[in-house]
């Protein structure tokens, strides 16, 4: 399965995949600070997908 990390840039990443990432990254970080007050529904769910937790 996936993992929830994103790609670090390179020189084939153009800008917009680059801000992608970035955005991706924030949100990830977002879910795991928010872990504790997550729904456990939301949790299973991003667990299901790879989410890593720490």
């Amino acid at each position: 399965m996936g993992h929830s990390t994103t790609p670090p840039p390179s020189s084939s990443t153009n800008a917009r995949e680059e801000a992608l990432n970035i955005k991706l990254g924030a949100w990830i970080g977002n879910q795991r600070s928010r872990a504790a007050t997550l729904s456990p529904e939301r949790v299973e769910q991003l667990s299901n997908i790879g989410m890593r937790w720490t």
